[in-house]
C-alpha cells in the first residue's frame, strides 16, 4: 500500500453529481480498494438514502461527517517552510526514508488542530492513521514507524533542519546526518517528543 496517498475531498457529490456549496454538510467514505484507500465523498440526502436502503457499501472500512469549505483564491507560494507544507512535499517524495519524519510532522499538526485522526487501523501488520486536514478536507495515512526513545532525538534534528533549509540543503542526504538545526524549529518540534504525543494515544471518533 502507498502510504502517502494524499486523496483530495470532493466538490461535488459522487452520487447525484450536485456541487457542493459553502458549509454544506456532507459524509466521507473510505473504502478498501487493496492495495489503496479510494475515497468517496456524498451529500446528506444521498447518504440519507443509502441508511434508509441499509446499504453496507462492501469494503467501507471508514466514515465521518464534515461540513464543506468553499476553496479561497490561491496566494503567492510560502517562503518558508511550515510544518504543513513539509509534510505535504514530503508525501509527495514518496520516500520511506521520510517515514519517521512525516509521522511526527503530522502528531505537530494534530497537537495544532490543523490535522484530525479519523481512524487508526492496521494495515499489512503496521499501525496506521487516517488523517483529515481541518479546513481542505484532504484525506491521507501515516504509518507509524514505530519510534524508540533513542531515535527520537535524531528525527526532531531532521525535521528541524527541514523545516529550516527544506530539500535543498547540501548538509542533508536522506534525512540521516543532520547537524545544528536552528533554534526555533528545534523548540517547535521538541514538544512532539514530550508527553503522549509520539504514542498518539488519544484519537478521534470518527
Amino acid at each position: 500500500m502507498n502510504e502517502w496517498n494524499i486523496q483530495s475531498r470532493g466538490h461535488a457529490c459522487e452520487a447525484c453529481q450536485q456541487s457542493f456549496t459553502d458549509k454544506q454538510i456532507y459524509h466521507t467514505l473510505l473504502f478498501d480498494a487493496s492495495p489503496d484507500l479510494r475515497r468517496s465523498d456524498v451529500c446528506e440526502p444521498c447518504w440519507q438514502k443509502q441508511a434508509a436502503a441499509s446499504e453496507n457499501p462492501k469494503g467501507l472500512i471508514s466514515q465521518w461527517q464534515g461540513n464543506y469549505i468553499a476553496p479561497t483564491p490561491a496566494v503567492d507560494a510560502i517562503q518558508k517552510e511550515t510544518a504543513e507544507t513539509l509534510l505535504k512535499k514530503l508525501i509527495e517524495q514518496n520516500d520511506p526514508r521520510y517515514i519517521p519524519a512525516g509521522f511526527i510532522l503530522a502528531v505537530m499538526l494534530e497537537r495544532k488542530r490543523i490535522l484530525k485522526v479519523k481512524e487508526q487501523i492496521i494495515l499489512n501488520g503496521k499501525r496506521t492513521f487516517i488523517y483529515e486536514q481541518a479546513k481542505t478536507g484532504d484525506v491521507f495515512t501515516i504509518t507509524d514507524p514505530d519510534l524508540h526513545l533513542n531515535q527520537l532525538e535524531q528525527v526532531q534534528h531532521d525535521v528541524a533542519h527541514l523545516l529550516e533549509h527544506g530539500f535543498n540543503s547540501p548538509q542533508l542526504e536522506g534525512v540521516a546526518s543532520v547537524t545544528a538545526p536552528d533554534a526555533a524549529a528545534t523548540e517547535e518540534t521538541s514538544a512532539v517528543v514530550e508527553g503522549e504525543s509520539v504514542a498518539t494515544e488519544t484519537v478521534a471518533t470518527p
